[in-house]
């Protein structure tokens, strides 16, 4: 049951546009033989609003099971949910979603409905703060973890989203284009989950570009310590030419155009990076592509040693 902790919190598009951030499509989790208990129209809705949302659509989906077996019951409950997600009328009012472009936002339509809860998810911190987002909706523990427990039932595979870290799976090899490189990602992945320090250099915790000049030292080579250092430290490499390894930058401070961020290149088809974003996060997998200001540009630092 989806209640309303607080005024909608920015502008969030509907399910017809992708959201900045979030998990990728290409790093959805497939379908499960536990998902056939779900609607075909169903299963494509929910994976539709994960797409749009950045949300893992297994999660949305085991909240549809959990509130009306996937619109099977559409009971109106005493305190007043209703539809096949169970918003609260005051909730509905700040995030539902015409989903199906009708003109309409229809509480009981699923194709409103399905939507709207991805983007009440997103408000409440979704996908990195999964188990608070979930909570937000119906504030239980047990629910939380029921959703959780459902959710993996119906993924195919591991899902690294039910962590709470990040919506990207760091299963699977990925092919490096140099043993320079290969060693950069070995180092940065086995940092996953250490938390973000200002100005941390290791073991214990990292900042952006602590991380990524540990991981170059680690291969045997000494890039600057600052992001706009290590940008300038090039050699730059056109945007749709990176590789594992490789380094990318972005400015998500308003006004500006320097490269105030990093990331490493860890899978270019699926657009993601190993990262240390931000203060009260983790070293994780995250998307480049739709990281908040953009990349300014990307950098190949072992090229500088051939």
């Amino acid at each position: 049951m989806a209640t309303l902790i607080g005024g909608a919190t920015g502008a969030l598009t509907s399910a017809g546009n992708r959201v900045d951030g979030g998990c990728p499509a290409s790093a959805q989790p497939g379908a499960s033989g536990g998902a056939r208990d779900i609607p075909a129209a169903y299963l494509r809705l929910y994976q539709a609003a994960g797409n749009a949302y950045g949300i893992p659509w297994t999660i949305l989906a085991a909240i549809g099971h959990i509130e009306s077996h996937h619109g099977r019951d559409l009971s109106t409950y005493s305190a007043g949910a209703r539809g096949p997600m169970q918003f609260m009328p005051a909730t509905w009012t700040a995030y539902g979603v015409d989903g199906d472009a009708d003109g309409r936002r229809d509480i009981t339509n699923p194709a409103d409905a399905i939507p709207a809860a991805a983007r009440y998810l997103r408000a409440n911190g979704a996908p990195v703060r999964l188990r608070e987002a979930i909570f937000a909706y119906n504030h239980s523990t047990s629910y939380v973890d029921d959703v959780i427990a459902q959710a993996r039932g119906y993924a195919a595979g591991k899902i690294a989203e039910t962590t709470g870290d990040d919506g990207c799976d760091l299963d699977g090899p990925v092919s490096a284009p140099t043993v320079i490189a290969a060693r950069v990602i070995a180092y940065a992945r086995a940092q996953v989950g250490k938390p973000y320090i200002y100005g941390g250099t290791g073991p214990t915790g990292y900042d952006c570009s602590g991380l990524t000049m540990m991981a170059y030292r680690s291969a045997g080579i000494a890039i600057p310590r600052l992001s706009d250092a290590q940008y300038w430290f090039g050699p730059r490499v056109p945007t749709g030419q990176e590789a594992p390894g490789d380094l990318v930058f972005f400015d998500y401070r308003p006004g500006h155009s320097g490269p105030g961020h990093v990331g490493i290149v860890y899978d270019v088809p699926r657009g993601l990076m190993l990262v240390a974003p931000h203060t009260g996060t983790n070293v994780r997998v995250q998307s480049y592509r739709n990281y908040p200001g953009g990349v300014v540009g990307f950098t190949r630092p072992y090229a500088r040693h051939h």
